[in-house]
């Protein structure tokens, strides 16, 4: 389409005040929930891994895509930089994928994992990967050769994994077991903690953060001793990161609330509080103050950690609540959640998942259009009420094993029955 004069020369004029200015927009590029956030060694480029199985590899300077990467079979749930700039890709199709930026094709492609990927770590010395996986499995990865080393004992899912400063490691599961293992003979002293754990992070000290389903981050010793405690967000945990210099944490509710906490202090600062939907990852930048925030919505946002203001515009307005026609509904409150993934129209742009539009009585994975795990064609499902009710009650992983379906489970006879009779009217043809 051609633009006008007039348009051209507002254009022009727009991009001389932002270029020169250090004023920053929201970046908007993926099609679905940013699930993974990594920034380059140089502080120069900004990695996004999203549900919508793409990567993107931003400009921090000027808030562009300089290269979209397209390789997983699945959601992107896990991004890295390396210290010579190539990047590392994982997700859902249990894939890990090695790039040098700019190439449109992995130079080298790691697989081994039976099922997705939730976390990724380089080693402080930069030659080793860390892999943190569903299939209850933590892989060691020499980047040099491609070889792998595998560190069982997890019972569950596995979803965070960090190195310490000594070059040990450190993993974290639904199992609520924290595990450091003392390589390179990769024996692991076991730290039982009360919840379901999703993500851990490491201080330049050695201290361990670890953040849980209960909203809560625990501090333990470089030797597993628990020595502090934090509430940080009324729903569960899903990403955390920390300042470069240790000083401060961020901690993400699926709620759409990130937490600000003072390490040393074990503070809770300040709570940013963006547009609604969940955040499903964060990391600060290298002035130790400003965070990155990947949502839901499919953007990127950066907040001043210290003072809690969004910094930049966004420039294409804050999106709709797309559950605001049913107000104090009791099964739209419980289906919230699910909002990252799901749409209740066919008419909606689809999200990481297959829209619910005309749920009850479709059999699994038969939605035209969509690209499902082979484990879900094979089973004999038809979505009822009765069969939605048992999904929440036991758990994506037990009652669809092989599903790209992130876990979760509603406890609450009376909250599944709410959402269940909420689907049936909301998602009729």
């Amino acid at each position: 389409m051609n633009r006008s004069p007039l348009c051209a020369k507002v254009a022009v004029a727009l991009w001389a005040i932002f270029a020169g200015s250090s004023v920053h927009a929201d970046m908007v590029g993926h099609g679905g929930p940013i699930r993974a956030l990594a920034v380059s060694p140089d502080g120069e480029d900004l990695l996004s891994g999203s549900f919508d199985t793409a990567v993107i590899r931003w400009s921090l300077k000027t808030d562009t895509a300089e290269q979209v990467l397209r390789y997983h079979a699945g959601g992107v749930n896990a991004v890295a930089f390396l210290k010579d700039r190539r990047l590392i890709t994982a997700g859902a199709d249990a894939r890990i994928a090695v790039w040098t930026a700019g190439r449109v094709e992995p130079d080298r492609v790691l697989e081994g994992h039976i099922a997705p990927i939730a976390a990724l770590a380089v080693s402080p010395d930069g030659a080793l990967l860390a892999s943190a996986s569903w299939d209850r499995t933590v892989r060691l990865w020499s980047l040099s050769d491609g070889t792998s080393r595998v560190l069982e004992g997890h019972t569950q899912n596995v979803n965070g994994v960090a190195f310490a400063p000594d070059g040990g490691l450190v993993s974290v599961g639904y199992d609520l077991a924290l595990r450091i293992w003392r390589l390179p003979d990769g024996q692991p002293e076991i730290v039982t903690l009360p919840a379901p754990l999703n993500a851990v992070a490491v201080a330049p000290d050695g201290e361990i953060v670890t953040g849980a389903v209960d909203g809560r981050l625990r501090m333990l010793t470089k030797d597993g001793k628990v020595s502090g405690e934090v509430a940080a967000s009324p729903t569960p945990v899903v990403a955390l990161t920390m300042s470069g210099d240790g000083a401060l944490i961020a901690a993400a509710g699926i709620g759409g609330t990130v937490a600000i906490i003072d390490r040393k202090s074990r503070n809770l600062l300040r709570t940013l509080v963006g547009p609604g939907p969940p955040v499903w990852s964060v990391v600060f930048l290298s002035d130790r103050e400003t965070l990155m925030t990947g949502g839901a919505d499919g953007r990127i946002r950066r907040w001043n950690a210290r003072t809690g203001d969004p910094i930049g515009l966004g420039l294409i307005g804050t999106p709709a609540d797309p559950l605001a026609a049913y107000a104090g509904d009791h099964g739209a409150d419980v289906f919230r959640a699910c909002v990252a993934c799901h749409t209740l129209s066919d008419k909606e742009v689809q999200r990481a998942g297959p829209t619910l539009a005309g749920l009850y009585g479709r059999r699994i994975a038969s939605l035209p259009g969509y690209r499902f795990s082979d484990a879900l064609k094979t089973m004999d499902i038809v979505w009822t009420p009765e069969t939605v009710a048992r999904l929440f009650e036991i758990g994506p992983n037990a009652y669809t094993p092989g599903t790209k379906m992130p876990e979760q489970r509603i406890g609450s006879a009376e909250d599944r029955r709410a959402l269940t009779d909420f689907l049936g009217r909301a998602t009729s043809r």
